[in-house]
C-alpha cells in the first residue's frame, strides 16, 4: 500500500470502529461507568480516574478475562473506588487478581493514588512519567512506551462522546500519544507505518507522528484504525 491507500484505510476504519458498540466488552467501561454516574451527581472525578488506573494496569490478555478481573477490583471496592483508596485499608496479599497482577501490587497503586489525592484533585496534572512512577510505582524508564497510561490518558481526554470520555479538559489531544501494545505495533509494521521492531516511545512516537497527518486534530482516533486492522488480520 502505498500512503495515499493507507491513510484511506485508516480514516474507513476509524469512522467505522470509534463505535460504543465494539467496546462493551473493554476495560473502558469501568471509567465509563462512574463518568456516567458523575453526569447523574452520583460519582465524582476520582471515581473515574480510580476506575481508569486500575482498569488500565489490568488490560492486558484476553477482554473477557480483564473485563472479569476489573469486575473483581470494583467489587473488592464496593463500587465506590475513590472512598476505598482513601479509606486506606485495601486488601494486600499474593494471590492473583489478574494474571501476574497480584493483590499486593493492588494495593500498592491505591496507596500511592491516597498519596497523591491528599494534595492534589486530578491526575491530569501529571506527565505519562510522573504517572508511571508516582500511581504504578515503577522505575522511571525514558525510553518506555508505557502503553497503559497512554491509553488511560486517550480515555480522559479525547472528547467526541463516542467511546472516550472527554473529561481532562486542559491536555490538547492533538499531544496524545498512541497506546503501543502489540497489536497496534503489528498493524503499523503491516501498513508501512513503522519498521522499528523495538516497542519503546519512539515507536509510539513515529507511528503517531504519521496518524497526526492522517487526523491533524485528532491523532489517536487511528487507534481505532489500527485495532480494527489487527482484527482484520492484516491490511
Amino acid at each position: 500500500m502505498n500512503e495515499t491507500e493507507v491513510t484511506r484505510l485508516l480514516r474507513e476504519y476509524a469512522a467505522q470502529y470509534n463505535d460504543w458498540k465494539y467496546f462493551t466488552g473493554d476495560p473502558i467501561i469501568f471509567p465509563k461507568h462512574f463518568a456516567g454516574l458523575m453526569a447523574e451527581g452520583r460519582a465524582n472525578l476520582q471515581d473515574v480516574e480510580v476506575a481508569a488506573a486500575v482498569a488500565a494496569h489490568l488490560a492486558w490478555g484476553r477482554r473477557e478475562m480483564i473485563v472479569r478481573d476489573c469486575r473483581r477490583a470494583m467489587d473488592e471496592m464496593g463500587w465506590q473506588p475513590y472512598e476505598y483508596v482513601m479509606a486506606g485499608e485495601y486488601r494486600s496479599d499474593s494471590t492473583s487478581l489478574h494474571r501476574t497482577v497480584r493483590w499486593s501490587e493492588f494495593a500498592g497503586i491505591c496507596g500511592r493514588l491516597r498519596e497523591f489525592y491528599r494534595d492534589n484533585e486530578s491526575l491530569e496534572v501529571l506527565t505519562p512519567g510522573q504517572m508511571r512512577v508516582r500511581v504504578y510505582g515503577q522505575k522511571d524508564d525514558p525510553s518506555a512506551a508505557n502503553k497503559k497510561i497512554h491509553m488511560l490518558r486517550r480515555w480522559m481526554v479525547r472528547d467526541d462522546g463516542k467511546v472516550d470520555l472527554g473529561l481532562w479538559k486542559s491536555i490538547d489531544k492533538r499531544g496524545l500519544i498512541i497506546p503501543l501494545d502489540v497489536h497496534v505495533h503489528r498493524s503499523a509494521a503491516n501498513l508501512g507505518i513503522t519498521a522499528r521492531r523495538s516497542a519503546d516511545i519512539r515507536t509510539a512516537e513515529e507511528i503517531t507522528r504519521f496518524l497526526l497527518k492522517v487526523f491533524p486534530e485528532d491523532p489517536v482516533l487511528g487507534d481505532f484504525a489500527l485495532f480494527a486492522v489487527a482484527a482484520s488480520g492484516g491490511c
